[in-house]
């Protein structure tokens, strides 16, 4: 029987990575005939023209499926609805470049029909020393705020070949396998459909890249990881609170970071820049696009490993997170992602270093 089970998981990705595979060169061909492509420009880093909506083929595939793998229920429903409209909203950003009211205005949409149609948001947390999230209204702020931010964050880290697309997949199935181990067979279906939709565009996206998977597919992801998170780890704990968290700490962080650094230097948050994680890494260690995405890939199966180990061993999970963390922190620090003068680790370090080498004087 359990062989039996695991055939089938195979096949709940796989299906759906072939249909994306197939739609991917029809979507490029529309693309072309509708001039629906990214340019050069001081930001971007590839050349010539691509057809920039190949979100397009992931969202069709997965859609296209999911009703054939599990039933419907509120839940999903507001969730797929939602997705629907961010989807539309990126299509339309892809198209015609929205404005950011814009843009909000579709996701805001998009989380809401999740929240009230779905009835997916956060229930009341249980925080450590005894405090305690009750208040619906708070529980309801902070669900809209993570569904728009997260479909932001994975939005942002979308700008090397295959960068957003791979994430995606790494996450879906890190949540897969956690949901699992919960018992939520649903929320794992759901999980490795949309991964297999994605793995069958990335070998179009991976670089060199032939397509982007453009706003309308980036989005679409962020979106649906988002609410797929809050799905999976709905409880009353801390843990089922900071889980996603750990899971997505590349793109939060990244974000975190950007709205810091703008802030500091004058800039609107809205304002685009070259100073993303992956920018960063191919300055500092002059990377290529190839290896900065394999570097982001192995730094998220590193937090997605430390989120697995949370359910194993609670504290083997917390050092390893610790460890990330320190590590994420000095190579900010370092290659001067905040500001060049943002250094409290390495200040501190250094004046432990001076103290004890006076001492030994």
């Amino acid at each position: 029987m359990r062989e039996g089970e695991d055939v089938e998981k195979i096949f709940l990705f796989l299906i759906p990575m072939i249909i994306s595979a197939i739609f991917v060169p029809l979507v490029k061909k529309i693309a072309w005939r509708l001039d629906i492509y990214a340019v050069e420009n001081e930001r971007t880093v590839h050349k010539g023209k691509i057809a920039r909506i190949g979100g397009v083929a992931v969202f069709l595939a997965f859609m296209g499926c999911l009703p054939f793998f599990m039933d419907m229920d509120a839940a999903l429903s507001g969730i797929l609805l939602g997705g629907f409209f961010v989807f539309i909203g990126g299509l339309l950003d892809d198209m015609y470049n929205l404005p950011a009211i814009g843009k909000i205005g579709f996701q805001s949409v998009g989380a809401l029909c999740a929240m009230i149609i779905g009835d997916v948001y956060l229930v009341e947390i249980n925080l450590p020393f005894g405090l305690m999230i009750d208040f619906q209204v708070i529980s309801m702020l902070v669900t809209f705020v993570w569904i728009i931010g997260i479909t932001n964050a994975v939005n942002l880290i979308d700008g090397l070949d295959g960068l957003s697309s791979g994430f995606s997949i790494i996450v879906l199935l890190t949540i897969a396998i956690l949901t699992t181990l919960n018992g939520r067979a649903d929320v794992m279906i759901i999980c490795l459909a949309l991964a297999g939709a994605t793995a069958g565009f990335l070998c179009y996206n991976f670089h060199p890249a032939s397509i982007f998977i453009g706003d309308c597919g980036a989005q679409y992801l962020g979106y649906m990881i988002s609410t797929i998170a809050l799905l999976g780890f709905k409880g009353g704990t801390f843990i089922t609170l900071v889980m996603p968290i750990i899971i997505l700490f590349v793109p939060i962080m990244d974000t975190f970071i950007a709205i810091i650094r703008r802030k500091l230097s004058g800039k609107r948050i809205s304002d685009p820049d070259k100073n993303h994680l992956h920018h960063t890494l191919m300055r500092t260690w002059k990377l290529g696009q190839r290896e900065t995405v394999l570097i982001i890939y192995g730094i998220t199966m590193m937090f997605s490993f430390a989120a697995y180990l949370f359910v194993v061993d609670e504290m083997l999970g917390l050092v390893l997170l610790a460890i990330l963390i320190f590590v994420c922190e000095l190579f900010v620090e370092v290659t001067g992602m905040i500001h060049k003068k943002y250094h409290p680790i390495m200040g501190l370090l250094d004046k432990v270093k001076k103290h004890t080498t006076s001492g030994k004087e």
